[in-house]
């Protein structure tokens, strides 16, 4: 009786290497936008204050926080609104 030796399989899927992971559109756009909330939670908890004072003892606290939010809004729809779009380069 006779038996068949199989050759070893030549397939091994290769890793990607860390140069193509540095391609990924996707990845910058979420660290971009991760990066820009987490300004706005150090400026919450370590930000100064918008303060004023009127003539008649009246004062108003507005935290900088809130303004840094609004924008980092608006630039976060922008980096998703391009990051993350589906055509093709």
């Amino acid at each position: 009786m006779a038996t068949v030796s199989h050759e070893p399989s030549t397939f091994t899927p290769e890793r990607p290497q860390w140069a193509q992971f540095l391609k990924i559109r996707e990845l910058w756009a979420s660290m971009a936008i991760s990066m820009m909330w987490l300004a706005v939670l150090f400026d919450a908890i370590f930000g100064p204050n918008f303060v004023s004072h009127s003539n008649d003892g009246n004062s108003t606290t507005i935290p900088s926080a809130i303004f840094v939010a609004f924008f980092a809004c608006l630039a976060s729809a922008s980096v998703a609104k391009h990051g993350f779009r589906q055509d093709k380069d």
